[in-house]
């Protein structure tokens, strides 16, 4: 097939079906396209016949997809023949620093947290010998999944046919305006570039950022100039490389994920099993009767001594009752499991009935449950999230975002009961990074359509319980985690402990 046939719904490697036409230039296309095995959206760069670096783009991807930070776009596929040449990355969605910065500046410590884990990513880079030489407010990207990713390393490059003999000290200049363009809204360079204007000069050099933008704080006002400024350093030693740009920003505070407020869990789904038990018993106790007041005992109006002794003795008959009946009540709230002694009284008891008869269950077995990928998601140590102790754990595969890297919409735990019951409660214990959505599935068939969702709990972690809103039953509970937490950059779920918490044999 020649690249000059490649048209939408053109299929590479019989897997990668060309949809949309995203971009051209000099001879490179760059595609959206549907990975038709693993059902994503994937990029795709063809090239047209008489495009001249081929080679060199198809061996600088090949060389990315060995790279494993998470920051990089993700190279899936290259390749070079007689009938096709083609690259196949990762499809990112989300904002650019260009369109980050639509509307001016960002606040300064954001952009400089951005920056800060680019430069961490280039760093990594840089140590497998692979540079990107044409950093632009385009190849850095806030993406929808919240993290930070640098597009384009070794691959743009060789599009462009850029070539350096000093790749360390460009991809630093690079860092450097890109935390200018952050921190003023201006590109330091002679044109505008991704829709932002030129920045401001005064004597032939670019002004600083603390002149182009108020409050712009000092330190990183001097890291923008050892990074891309050689003019105003005013013999401040150059920041020469990645890993000093991330050195430099190692202090800053990184950009967290936009918190989304969900609606309150009502009280009584998480509340414990004994939880209002005290303020029910106080109550009960404050609404205790009073023995009735003795009525007047009238003679008609003579024998006033009869009279006089037998009120005496009704008193005291009512003292006596009063004294006994203080003293039972107070042996039953200091010994509540004491039997009641026949014709005696106690309260009522007043913990839930379902709290007296749930109880916890073990299931037979754990393993783990991906039926959207490969089928199985670390099952060797699946069991570890239900040995009872709170040291060890299961976690899922690393996956490069917090919505599981959009290869599949969901991963989890399966617990297999041994036999269908009632499941009261399910108590998992996560780990204690918060940004975990989790969903109680519970059903008769190890079958994800089988199983049926009774619970969720979003932006979850550490102990979590999970509460049907009515009664079910089966034999199969499933964990599954649609978004998972951040962990030193890396995304993925982790199950310390479940407890399933059961009333009864369904």
């Amino acid at each position: 097939m020649s690249t000059s046939a490649v048209e939408p719904g053109t299929r590479l490697a019989e897997r990668f079906r060309l949809e949309d036409r995203v971009s051209e230039s000099d001879g490179a296309t760059l595609w959206k396209a549907i990975d038709e095995i693993l059902a994503r959206p994937v990029a795709v760069h063809t090239f047209s016949p008489d495009f001249p670096r081929v080679h060199e783009v198809v061996t600088a991807a090949r060389a990315a997809s060995r790279l494993t930070d998470p920051r990089i776009t993700q190279v899936f596929d290259a390749a070079e023949d007689d009938k096709a040449a083609y690259v196949v990355s990762e499809w990112v969605t989300g904002e650019t620093l260009a369109d980050l910065l639509a509307s001016g500046p960002l606040e300064p410590e954001r952009a400089a947290g951005l920056v800060a884990e680019a430069a961490e990513a280039l760093a990594h880079a840089h140590e497998a010998q692979l540079y990107h030489l044409c950093l632009r407010p385009a190849h850095l990207m806030w993406t929808n999944g919240n993290t930070v990713k640098v597009l384009g390393v070794a691959v743009d490059a060789a599009l462009a046919g850029l070539t350096t003999d000093q790749p360390a000290l460009d991809d630093a200049e690079g860092l450097g305006r890109l935390l200018y363009a952050g921190l003023t809204g201006h590109w330091p360079g002679d044109e505008e570039e991704g829709g932002l204007p030129a920045a401001p000069m005064t004597d032939g050099h670019f002004c600083s950022p603390r002149q182009v933008t108020a409050g712009v704080p000092g330190y990183l006002d001097t890291v923008t100039v050892r990074a891309c400024l050689p003019e105003s350093r005013r013999g401040q030693s150059p920041l020469s490389s990645p890993s000093e740009v991330a050195e430099a920003l190692a202090d800053v505070a990184r950009p967290m994920p936009i918190p989304i407020s969900y609606p309150s869990t009502p009280a009584v789904a998480s509340a414990s099993h004994t939880e209002g038990l005290d303020i029910a018993h106080r109550q009960q106790t404050a609404m205790q009767p009073r023995p009735p007041a003795p009525r007047p005992i009238s003679n008609g109006g003579g024998g006033g001594t009869l009279n006089r002794v037998l009120m005496t003795v009704v008193v005291l008959l009512v003292i006596v009752a009063v004294g006994v009946g203080a003293w039972t009540i107070g042996r039953s709230l200091g010994s509540p499991t004491d039997p009641v002694e026949a014709g005696g009284t106690t309260p009522a008891t007043t913990a839930p009935v379902t709290a007296q008869e749930m109880e916890a269950v073990k299931p037979d077995k754990a393993s783990g449950f991906d039926p959207l990928g490969d089928g199985d998601e670390k099952s060797d140590i699946a069991k570890l999230a239900i040995d009872g102790k709170p040291g060890t754990l299961w976690k899922t595969e690393t996956y490069t975002s917090a919505d599981l890297g959009r290869l599949k919409d969901g991963v989890g735990l399966l617990l297999d009961m041994g036999k269908s019951m009632q499941i009261g409660d399910v108590e998992v214990t996560l780990a204690d990074a918060s940004g975990a959505t989790v969903e109680l599935k519970v059903g008769d068939s190890a079958e994800l359509g089988s199983l049926k969702t009774v619970a969720t709990a979003k932006d979850a972690s550490g102990k979590t319980t999970l509460t049907p809103e009515q009664a079910t039953s089966g034999q199969y509970v499933l964990i599954w985690f649609t978004r998972v937490p951040t962990d030193a950059g890396t995304f993925h779920g982790t199950i310390y402990e479940v407890v399933v918490h059961s009333p009864g044999s369904a």
